[in-house]
């Protein structure tokens, strides 16, 4: 009579390779540390599995990180942004900024989640927000800080996606900010002095009645 044979019970510790989304090579945004290089792909036992894992290298920070192929995704690891919101990121550095009245404290811990959220969107307002101009008062060494952080993360990506050097980058958003408040400025004098006109011809209009 045959009988069945019994399986083994043990663990062949493998795991099915996870689709690659990433190659060597491929510039990509990780939210917490910006962008990265993926220099590799390697194999390594964890608790008895075998996996994959990108191996991301962060220059500006002089860090090597490991990423599990099937969890890239979930961390939030993702590609360059595309061209159309590359130019969405540059039209909110040309809005105003909009700055909530609420304690710093709090404005600044939604600063920090908007730097490390990894999308250049809000990235880009956390830049336009905190920048000032000459005529604007000095920052607080908090604000300096967050501002450095978003411009730095911004400039990093903006140079990865144009292949350009990070000072061409740094410079093509400290123009466009500085353009977007110049023109900001003088339109605000224009409002002003318009409106200031119609209040001394309104003046003059009572005083000839």
């Amino acid at each position: 009579m045959a009988t069945a044979k019994k399986g083994t019970g043990k663990s062949t510790g493998t795991k099915k390779s996870a689709k690659k989304i990433f190659k060597a090579g491929q510039y990509i945004v990780y939210p917490a540390h910006g962008v990265g290089k993926v220099t590799g792909i390697e194999k390594d036992t964890i608790a008895g599995f075998d996996i994959e894992l990108y191996v991301v290298i962060f220059e500006q920070d002089k860090m090597t990180l490991r990423v599990p192929t099937d969890k890239a995704q979930g961390a939030g690891m993702r590609a360059l942004s595309n061209e159309l919101i590359l130019k969405d990121a540059f039209t909110t550095l040309k809005g105003r900024a909009r700055i909530k009245r609420t304690m710093w404290s709090r404005r600044a811990q939604e600063y920090e989640a908007k730097i490390n959220s990894g999308d250049l969107i809000l990235v880009s307002e956390v830049v336009r927000d905190l920048h000032r101009t000459d005529a604007q008062p000095d920052q607080s060494y908090s604000e300096r800080q967050l501002y450095e952080r978003a411009t730095d993360r911004m400039v990093r990506e903006v140079a990865a996606i144009n292949k350009v050097d990070r000072s061409v980058a740094l410079d093509e958003v400290l123009e466009t900010l500085t353009r977007a408040r110049t023109r900001q400025a003088a339109k605000a004098m224009k409002e002003a002095e318009e409106a200031e006109g119609s209040k001394n011809d309104n003046g003059e209009t009572t005083a000839a009645a």
